[in-house]
């Protein structure tokens, strides 16, 4: 397998099982138990990994959620913790839901180590939440979900940071690429009516998945052919597992 084959081949499932603990409800639960209100734990918790930077810094990395909800959100976490803290914290569901819902059908040691070298190896250029979260402290080495979760959510970090800057490549406006690939989430994204026709930015969408994809294969070169195609069966498996 090369490595533009693996990058698309795993896409989905790198995506698919970095929103998994962010979308269970016991995330905001424990949340609520460390001061956050709604979503604002996950807004402090993942652009927590920025540090204590300002509300714009997180909208630019933020690519395709509505700045103003983006600004707001961080303002009231402002006095609950430090931003890393909340980062850690967010980086500990992460962990502990790994735990709680992996089971032992996928290799988690060796997907976490090939996930590891795919991480080490990635440029971090143009995707500041990928190199803020491959900086938080990682799960022991015995705790082989949890790493697996961490290390994989590394790789969504980047992926979603490299598919931004292909959208806006593009012309494409953040607000429309929502509308095209995910309107169900227009309003959790911050995004209000009128939404622009997403048939219009069909075309372009689809030429930045595809730019997307090139851009993320570099990093499957630490890889020989053989790990390519057993990190994609890993990644797959265990996202089919969570299913």
């Amino acid at each position: 397998m090369d490595a533009l084959e693996a990058a698309t081949a795993s896409g989905d499932a790198i995506n698919g099982l970095g929103t998994k603990f962010m979308l269970d409800m016991n995330t905001y639960v424990y949340g609520a138990t460390l001061g956050f209100e709604g979503a604002d734990f996950y807004l402090s918790g993942r652009g927590g990994a920025l540090g204590d930077v300002c509300a714009g810094v997180v909208s630019a990395a933020f690519v395709f959620w509505n700045p103003d909800l983006v600004a707001a959100g961080w303002e009231r976490t402002a006095d609950v913790m430090p931003r890393r803290q909340a980062a850690q914290e967010f980086a500990g569901v992460c962990h502990r839901w790994a735990e709680e819902h992996m089971g032992d059908d996928v290799d988690t040691a060796r997907l976490a180590e090939l996930a590891g070298r795919l991480g080490d190896a990635a440029s971090p250029a143009c995707a500041p939440l990928f190199a803020g979260w491959r900086s938080l402290e990682e799960p022991a080495p015995d705790r082989t979900e949890a790493l697996a979760l961490h290390r994989v959510n590394a790789l969504r970090e980047l992926r979603g940071a490299l598919h931004g800057a292909a959208i806006l490549a593009t012309g494409v406006t953040p607000h429309a690429a929502v509308a095209r690939r995910t309107p169900y989430m227009l309003s959790v994204f911050g995004w209000e009516e009128p939404h622009p026709d997403k048939e219009t930015v069909r075309a372009p969408w689809a030429e930045a998945q595809a730019a997307t994809e090139r851009s993320v294969a570099p990093m499957f070169e630490a890889l020989d052919p053989a790990e390519r195609a057993e990190f994609v069966d890993l990644v797959n498996a265990l996202q089919t597992s969570l299913a």
